[in-house]
């Protein structure tokens, strides 16, 4: 019987053949947690008499969420996490490294692998090929002592995109077009595996963002089958030997297809407080911006920062309205300082951040005043998600990020190319 490509996963760690509804205990081949969950997974496992993990080498802590520290408290959670992974002989990402999910894509998750962690985006590394979710810490704490874990095979829907988009409009417009259309229920614990005939002209950097926000419609899991796009990016890692040719079967069974064209598209807006009370821009009332978030785990990477900096070059951020860089990890801020992107966005009036999660989970770098408004790149905009529940939080594309922090509303960005 012809498998999608999560059965096709999960069957081989496994062992045996399996199929949506069924159960499996499953071999994992990367563990994760970050600063906000690992305590408490390290907590489970101290419960449970584990004093090492099975893959030391694939046991990773991130230090991001809260990096550098703001508070006492939290650089004692840090404390936990770099004892307990100095004493196991575990991975550790230390401040300043960057966000977790773009760290497992560069240096850890491969194609036909199952990547669990204590973060509900762990799904991005399923623009690789792999079958990335997201768990508890409990659970989590069990993959770090075993290298197991046990779940339930998704049912898949097929996303086929199909057609080039038009200027202006980027991954991010489609994945958002995409939660609008299905809810952010309408593939709760369920595979969304992409595909169509745009695939091929993606971009790897714009596969990472679609996989990335696939929880944000319910997903279990978001999943590109691996190509030479894939291949060409493990290369350029230094991890070309991990590659392998990851699909779906001809006759695979899904429980729908969806069929976009995304020539159709408008750069698209999700406005508060959910990520599917989505709009066109054009639809846009005129909604002045006091802050602009450029950065985060969905679109922090070196693509992103150049589409910002190509629009900001020899511009200025509105006087009423300030904008935050944050690079996704430290190769990506490296290489923005080579290319002279970050000379160019401080040069237009942005404020650089460590590399981290910060001003996306509210913690520091950014948090919003009362009644402020908050255009970003991040994937999610609920109630209080940037630490103050009286605060506005809108999605967009970096490009209409960077045109709106220079007109202080948020504005098309077709307008300029």
């Amino acid at each position: 019987m012809d498998k999608t490509i999560s059965e096709k996963i999960i069957s081989e760690h496994a062992g045996r053949d399996v199929f949506a509804g069924d159960i499996a205990v499953v071999d994992v081949d990367v563990v994760m947690a970050q600063d906000g969950t690992g305590p408490l997974a390290v907590s489970q496992l101290k419960k449970m008499g584990f004093d090492k993990v099975r893959n030391p080498s694939k046991s990773i802590f991130f230090i991001d969420h809260a990096a550098p520290s703001p508070r006492k408290e939290l650089s004692n959670s840090h404390i936990v996490l770099r004892q307990y992974a100095e004493n196991c002989g575990m991975v550790l990402s230390n401040v300043g490294e960057g966000v977790c999910h773009q760290i497992l894509v560069e240096d850890f998750a491969a194609p036909g692998e199952i990547v669990i962690g204590a973060d509900s985006h762990t799904c991005t590394s399923g623009a690789l090929g792999a079958f990335a979710t997201g768990m508890g810490s409990t659970d989590i704490a069990v993959g770090f002592a075993l290298a197991k874990t046990w779940l339930m095979v998704p049912q898949t829907i097929k996303v086929n995109f199909n057609n080039n988009p038009l200027k202006g409009v980027y991954a991010k417009d489609l994945i958002i077009y995409l939660i609008g259309k299905i809810t952010a229920e309408g593939a709760t614990y369920k595979a969304l595996e992409f595909s169509g005939s745009f695939i091929k002209n993606m971009t790897i950097d714009d596969r990472f963002t679609i996989s990335n926000m696939a929880v944000e419609a319910g997903a279990k899991a978001g999943i590109f089958a691996s190509d030479e796009i894939t291949e060409k990016f493990l290369e350029s890692q230094g991890r070309g030997k991990q590659y392998k040719e990851i699909s779906a079967d001809k006759n695979a069974n899904y429980e729908q297809i969806i069929d976009i064209n995304c020539s159709e598209i408008e750069p698209m807006i999700s406005m508060p407080h959910t990520v599917d009370n989505v709009c066109p821009i054009s639809q846009m009332e005129k909604v002045k911006v006091d802050q602009v978030l450029i950065g985060t785990c969905t679109n922090g990477r070196l693509s992103d920062l150049k589409i910002a900096s190509d629009i900001l070059k020899g511009k200025k951020v509105n006087k009423n309205t300030r904008l935050i860089i944050v690079p996704a990890s430290k190769k990506v801020y490296i290489e923005a300082i080579k290319e002279g992107i970050i000379q160019t966005l401080v040069e237009s009036g942005a404020a650089i951040q460590s590399p981290g999660c910060g001003p996306c989970v509210g913690v520091h770098q950014g948090i919003l005043g009362d009644g402020e408004v908050c255009l970003s790149t991040q994937n999610r905009n609920f109630k209080g998600r940037m630490g103050n529940p009286d605060s506005f939080i809108y999605l967009s594309s970096p490009a209409t990020a960077a045109y709106s922090a220079i007109k202080g509303y948020i504005a098309d960005v077709r307008e300029i190319l």
